[in-house]
């Protein structure tokens, strides 16, 4: 009787294991092209050029990842993710420019969805990603509009938010539901104080140091609604950067003065197999008088829009794919400007996970616009200027694990 009862606990233990185990699955993403861009200076004259490698990615961001879950019951299960950015050019590690988690959360999976916390994707960086015919490459051209003028819906950094919570939903009828917020957690801001004749002068500077946390300041919401059926995808995104404010008097950052960044986001695609179709039309409405700064120390727009439109298609072992996109800047204390750019990439795959690709972009801006260029030239900075045009070509080879 004795050893029937302690074989049944052994049998019990072992099963608890097996039913507690965790999988985890490590993945990445290996991916290095040689870039040529050029592009007029401006004021002073001369050209610019980059000549060199892109060691952080051209058509994909260069990364290391792990993943997994955990089964615990009834349908409930964990997960988590850690991935990393590389840049495999050089004598670097993990981590590059200023990106060192690409993602890291953990959370619940159920019937009902996925809450997760952490640093995680808000919804306009998937969204962007289905609807641009170059995808979600430093090489698309809705991809650099968006991100120079600081625009956070984007598949760029800005639209992944620390300190967040997610929720996602299962598809139901080819609808998924995504929400997100990621707490502002500061703990120190430096503001300027303006005078009464003019708001966007100085007077003082004042530095607060709070005890607890303020949780309402530089704050992030996003929520995002993707339809995805057979040959069809639909994205509608909303996201707002709340009460920004920025700390001063550090070069890289500007100063909002509590008010709200809001932007929405359209977008869809049709596969008609021969042809696949792209178009997006996003807006940005920035409620703050003072300098708000954004990627690239770029200065964010009273107001500006950017709309896209593309095609791709089968070619031989591969795809080709061509963009055109424009956007618009809605200057408070200047005249308005435009940037436009058009690009075209072609990716051969060798295998499931190695392709081969070539890739070619082109932006012109104008004086009053930001200065657009492909992300994968001079570090993303220094090609393009403001009343002056550039372009990129390049080619690389990327790999997948």
């Amino acid at each position: 009787m004795n050893k029937k009862i302690i074989a049944l606990a052994v049998a019990s233990l072992a099963s608890g294991v097996a039913v507690a185990q965790t999988n985890v699955t490590m993945y990445g993403v290996l991916d290095n092209m040689y870039v040529y861009s050029q592009g007029k200076a401006g004021v002073g004259g001369g050209t610019n050029k980059f000549s060199g490698l892109n060691g952080g990615g051209g058509t994909a961001g260069n990364r290391l990842g792990f993943k997994g879950e955990e089964a615990l019951g009834n349908g409930l299960k964990a997960v988590f993710t850690l991935e990393y950015g590389l840049d495999i050019d050089g004598n670097n590690g993990i981590g590059t420019a200023g990106l060192n988690a690409r993602q890291q959360f953990v959370g619940l999976s159920s019937n009902w969805g996925t809450v997760a916390l952490g640093r995680q994707y808000a919804p306009g960086f998937n969204a962007t990603a289905n609807n641009d015919a170059l995808e979600a490459t430093d090489l698309g051209i809705q991809s650099s509009l968006s991100v120079y003028a600081g625009n956070s819906i984007t598949p760029n950094s800005p639209a992944r938010y620390n300190n967040a919570i997610t929720y996602t939903s299962n598809s139901m009828a080819g609808f998924t539901v995504s929400a997100i917020y990621g707490f502002g957690e500061n703990s120190s801001i430096t503001e300027r104080t303006p005078t009464p004749a003019d708001p966007d002068a100085t007077t003082t500077i004042t530095t607060r140091n709070d005890k607890l946390v303020s949780t309402s300041e530089n704050g992030s919401v996003g929520l995002g609604l993707n339809y995805a059926n057979g040959p069809i995808n639909l994205d509608a995104v909303y996201q707002s950067r709340q009460n920004v404010k920025q700390k001063w008097p550090a070069q890289t950052l500007g100063q909002g003065q509590g008010a709200d960044i809001n932007e929405w986001y359209v977008g869809g695609s049709w596969d008609f197999k021969v042809v696949k179709a792209y178009a997006s039309y996003q807006a940005l409405d920035n409620n703050n008088r003072g300098i708000v700064l954004g990627a690239y120390g770029n200065e964010i727009a009273a107001k500006n829009d950017i709309w896209t439109v593309g095609l791709s298609a089968p070619l031989g072992n591969g795809v080709v794919g061509i963009s055109y996109g424009k956007l618009s800047v809605d200057n408070r204390n200047a005249p308005d400007g435009d940037s436009w750019g058009w690009g075209a990439m072609y990716q051969y795959n060798l295998s499931k996970r190695t392709a081969l690709y070539a890739a070619y972009s082109y932006f012109d801006n104008d004086r009053y616009s930001v200065p657009v260029q492909t992300q994968v030239a001079g570090n993303g900075e220094g090609i393009g200027a403001r009343g002056e045009s550039n372009y990129t070509l390049g080619a690389g080879i990327r790999h997948s694990f």
